[in-house]
C-alpha cells in the first residue's frame, strides 16, 4: 500500500505548498507514482502544477461535500507519474458545511483507502489552519511533515501543532507519527538560519530532515509558471535540494517500521 503524508503547518509563508509540489514532483521523477491532494482553499498547489483552478468541474470540495469518489477528481500533470486532486475557493466554506456532518473528521480517510493501492505516495497539502480540513488530513495520514522556515518566530505555533498531533494520535489515529521537520528558506550566510537550525536539531534530533531547502527566487518564479522547480530550472540549488529530500523520504520509508 502507498504511504499517505500530510504537509502541515498552521503558520503561513513557511514553504508548505512549495514543499508539497516539489517533493511530490521529485518523487515522481525518481520513478514513484505520486498523488498530491490539495485541500487548501487557496488552491496554490493546484495552480503550482499548471491546473486552472477556475475551470474545474470536480475538485476536492466535491469529495468532502457531495460524496464524490476521489478517483473522479484526479487530474494528470506535466510530470509522468504525478497526479493531483485539485482545489479552489469552493473550499472556503467547507469548515462550516462540515460542522454537522457525522464522522466529519474521517471523510478523507474513507475516500483515500482505495487510492493507497494505486500510488506509492499520497501527499496532502493542508491549509494554514487547524480546522476540519487539516484534521481530516491527519486522520487519513500515516505521518505528517512540517516545513519550518529559518526566520524569526520559526518555532511560533509549533508547540500547538505538536499538541494537535498528540490529540489526533490519542483519539483518532493511533498510528500517526512525525515524518520529519523540514528547514526551509535556509540561508547559510545568515546567522539566524544557523541558530534556528542548531536549535531545532538539538530539540527534535533525528526528527529533522538532513536536507535543508535554501531560499531561492527560482522557486517563486517556477510557481508563477505553474511548474515544479525541476521543470522550470533543473540546475538550481532548490531543485537539487528537493531531489535530495525526495531520496531521503524514500530512505526513511525503507527503514521505518510502519
Amino acid at each position: 500500500m502507498g504511504i499517505i503524508i500530510s504537509i502541515v503547518n498552521q503558520k503561513g509563508g513557511v514553504g508548505k505548498t512549495t514543499t508539497a509540489v516539489n517533493l511530490a514532483a521529485g518523487l515522481a521523477i525518481l520513478g514513484k507514482k505520486v498523488l498530491l491532494i490539495d485541500i487548501d482553499p487557496q488552491g496554490n498547489a493546484t495552480s503550482g502544477l499548471g491546473i486552472n483552478k477556475d475551470k474545474l468541474e470536480k475538485s476536492i470540495y466535491n469529495v468532502f461535500i457531495d460524496n464524490t469518489n476521489l478517483e473522479n477528481t484526479i487530474k494528470i500533470t506535466d510530470i509522468d507519474n504525478l497526479f493531483i486532486v485539485p482545489a479552489n475557493n469552493d473550499l472556503i466554506g467547507a469548515n462550516v458545511e462540515l460542522h454537522n456532518v457525522e464522522q466529519r473528521e474521517k471523510i478523507l480517510h474513507n475516500k483515500t483507502e482505495r487510492a493507497r493501492y494505486k500510488f506509492d505516495y499520497i501527499f496532502i497539502d493542508c491549509p494554514p489552519s487547524l480546522g476540519y480540513l487539516t484534521l481530516n488530513a491527519l486522520v487519513a495520514s500515516d505521518s505528517f511533515l512540517v516545513p519550518l522556515q529559518c526566520e524569526f518566530f520559526a518555532m511560533e505555533g509549533l508547540a500547538q501543532l505538536i499538541n494537535t498531533f498528540n490529540l489526533v494520535r490519542d483519539r483518532l489515529n493511533q498510528n500517526l507519527y512525525i515524518e520529519g521537520i523540514l528547514l526551509t528558506m535556509f540561508d547559510k550566510d545568515k546567522h539566524i538560519s544557523i541558530e534556528i537550525e542548531k536549535e531545532v536539531r538539538e530539540h527534535f534530533k533525528d526528527k529533522v530532515f538532513k536536507t535543508t531547502i535554501p531560499r531561492d527566487i527560482k522557486l517563486t518564479e517556477a510557481q508563477s509558471f505553474g511548474k515544479p522547480i525541476m521543470l522550470y530550472n533543473m540546475i538550481t540549488k532548490a531543485s537539487t535540494s528537493y531531489l535530495q529530500l525526495s531520496k531521503e523520504v524514500i530512505t526513511n520509508a525503507k527503514t521505518s517500521i510502519r
